[in-house]
């Protein structure tokens, strides 16, 4: 579904990417880790088309991602920001159904609100939320407004940046398997970055460790313990000592 080809990127003199591969099958939850700056963030960005590589290739289903109708590319995509980055002017169902009421995917608005209705109880809230606005509602509740909103168009692709930070424990382990069921029922193609093992272990197929630029390991998660890789092995088991250097 997504091939990134020797993919490099440079801001100046800081050179992010530097000959990324990867390969995420159609269906598949690929996790990608790393530490902060090592370009997992500008990699997601890459693919979405929202910053452009210095050479290599980015192809979605075989076609590169810079070419064609900018509209349809990303109507296929759907989106679980860090922080949750709803709009707080809006209520709820709105937000939910931000993409329903505009644009190529535009339906009539009572149609929307029964999509963004029917997307919040999917991940366990209320139809009575959706009227609240965002600064009613717990950190753990926008988290899963923003999931709903993610799905409200039934993409094919779902990318969720850092999608537990800020939770607690329980919290967390609500999302990572509200995530795991939500990529299962809707056979999506699914690419996550985070820091949290926790949420690895619950919904990746596949993991990838980005280190100083490049994949220093991908496999399958069940292999990730055993892989004999130092890079990894020191990043999942959060070893201060390894090829890793800590920033002091």
């Amino acid at each position: 579904m997504i091939e990134l080809n020797d993919v490099h990127k440079a801001f100046g003199n800081n050179r992010v990417l530097r000959g990324v591969n990867l390969t995420i099958p159609k269906g598949t939850s690929m996790v990608i880790i790393g530490g902060s700056g090592t370009g997992k963030s500008v990699a997601l960005k890459c693919v979405l088309g929202l910053v452009t590589p210095d050479s290599g290739t980015i192809t979605l289903d075989g076609q590169d991602v810079t070419q064609g109708d900018r509209d349809a590319f990303l109507a296929r995509f759907g989106m679980l920001f860090q922080g949750g980055a709803l709009f707080d002017s809006l209520p709820v169902w709105q937000n939910v159904a931000f993409r329903l009421l505009r644009g190529s995917l535009k339906r009539p608005k009572a149609e929307a609100r029964e999509i963004a209705i029917e997307k919040l109880r999917r991940v366990g809230l209320k139809p009575d939320v959706a009227d609240k606005f965002p600064a009613e509602l717990s950190g753990g509740m926008q988290k899963r407004v923003g999931l709903a909103r993610a799905i409200a168009a039934e993409p094919e692709i779902i990318f969720f940046d850092e999608p537990t930070t800020g939770l607690d424990p329980i919290m967390s382990g609500v999302i990572n398997e509200l995530i795991r069921e939500i990529v299962v029922e809707m056979g999506a193609t699914a690419m996550t970055i985070t820091h949290d093992m926790t949420s690895v272990r619950a919904i990746a197929d596949n993991v990838a460790m980005l280190h100083e630029g490049v994949i220093k390991w991908t496999g399958p998660v069940g292999q990730m313990d055993a892989s004999g890789d130092p890079y990894l092995d020191q990043f999942i088991h959060g070893r201060a000592e390894g090829p890793i250097e800590a920033v002091r």
